[in-house]
């Protein structure tokens, strides 16, 4: 990943020092499969938040963004549970989040007002509780430092496989590494700002609420929103980062290591968000979208959004057919002025050496069809738009839009 950070095989949310974690089946799910987990550090964490920008917001999301608004230093665990949003529930629902709360706080030991919650699944259906909490207390008597890959495994909805990470900082000196792992869940419902994806990354490392709220959403911004595979935003969806400080080591201080841990802990994001949108619900390819010669980041990033959730686009990506017209024309309802004259827009396989220019000028560069057509049959296909209007760039991932993606979201409740 980087000379400065490294991966750590099977790492999960627990491989920092200090969290344990663990899951149970509580009965949401039919199969009997894991559906409700327990995330729990050994000391109080510093913990930032970003959260769905869907105006009906789920009861776990306000109950979070009102807990991190009051005490952001004082978590200690995270309760989560699938199958059930507990969105739309109105007054009850939020009773039940806080339910939830008690529940994972009591059956883990620790004090009052000290958990966050985490639910998704299908919308408008009340949580039951007591299945809830049965589970919760079931994870708990089970918490174990290896326990984050099962964790990870009980809040996949339609997800078919788990996604969870880790990468270990070199102190220099060869004093106590840091550590960054996380896990997430997502495959549907996936736009920004944010997408129908839940994620805990958690660290060792010594932070504050006031340094990890601006850090943590330059993250975000450059990891979980920049995916999109439907163009729907969720009603749950939230992104949380905890530092408990167990390793001693706070990498503010020192702007060399503070510029590696940011790095590592983007990395961290990233790989979790690019494996949300290849699991994408019925996808078979990922588009990667560079957004170069922006004015701002943010322009760029917008740009690559309204290319990530054109229909049109997406459905050309999983037949193979370099319309590369529809790429131009969704860039163009982006909200951002454009010169058609300065655009350029090429295309590149994952590992190809060159990249085909598709059209320059804002007209053809009538590039060979054939290698064009070959490019865009790969697995993973680039798309480079330089706007030629200044030097900010971003880069937003998606997926293709398959048959299977209305098989699969044409019966989620049953």
């Amino acid at each position: 990943m980087s000379s400065g950070f490294s991966s750590i095989d099977g790492g999960s949310a627990t491989s920092p020092g200090g969290f344990t974690a663990a899951a149970a089946h509580a009965g949401l799910k039919a199969d009997g499969a894991l559906d409700v987990a327990l995330l729990v550090s050994a000391a109080s964490c510093a913990t930032a938040g970003v959260f769905t920008k869907n105006a009906l917001r789920a009861a776990p999301v306000i109950y979070d963004a009102q807990f991190l608004s009051d005490r952001p230093g004082r978590v200690r665990a995270v309760a989560m549970n699938s199958r059930v949003a507990n969105a739309c529930t109105g007054p009850a629902g939020l009773e039940a989040a806080r339910a939830m709360a008690r529940a994972a706080e009591e059956a883990a030991g620790l004090p009052p007002h000290t958990a966050l919650v985490l639910s998704t699944g299908v919308i408008g259906v009340p949580l039951p509780v007591d299945k809830v909490e049965a589970g919760l207390r079931a994870a708990a008597a089970k918490l174990s430092a290896d326990g984050g890959p099962e964790a990870a495994k009980a809040i996949m909805t339609t997800d078919t496989r788990p996604k969870h990470c880790a990468v270990r900082l070199e102190m220099p000196g060869g004093g106590a590494p840091i550590t960054i792992g996380g896990m997430a869940k997502g495959a549907g419902m996936i736009h920004p700002d944010m997408a129908t994806l839940l994620a805990v990354i958690t660290t060792d490392a010594v932070s504050d609420p006031n340094t990890l709220r601006p850090f943590w959403k330059r993250v975000v911004d450059r990891t979980f929103n920049a995916i999109s595979v439907d163009g729907d935003t969720s009603t749950n969806d939230t992104a949380l980062f905890l530092a408990n400080g167990h390793a001693g080591v706070d990498p503010s201080r020192d702007g060399a290591l503070w510029k590696v841990f940011e790095e590592a802990a983007t990395a961290v994001a990233r790989t979790l968000a690019l494996a949300i949108v290849e699991d994408g619900e019925g996808a078979t390819k990922r588009l990667e979208i560079q957004v170069v010669g922006a004015q701002t980041e943010t322009h760029a990033r917008e740009v690559g959004r309204a290319i990530a959730r054109s229909t049109l686009v997406k459905t050309a990506i999983y037949g193979g057919d370099p319309n590369w017209g529809r790429v131009l024309a969704a860039a163009g309802v982006a909200g951002v002025a454009l010169t058609p004259e300065r655009i350029t827009l090429q295309a590149a396989t994952a590992n190809g050496a060159g990249w085909l220019t598709l059209a320059s000028g804002g007209a053809t560069a009538l590039a060979d069809a054939q290698q064009a057509r070959a490019i865009f049959e790969q697995k993973t296909i680039r798309l480079r738009l330089d706007l030629g209007l200044g030097r900010s760039e971003a880069v937003v991932w998606t997926c293709d839009l398959s048959p299977d993606y209305v098989r699969i979201n044409s019966d989620y409740t049953s």
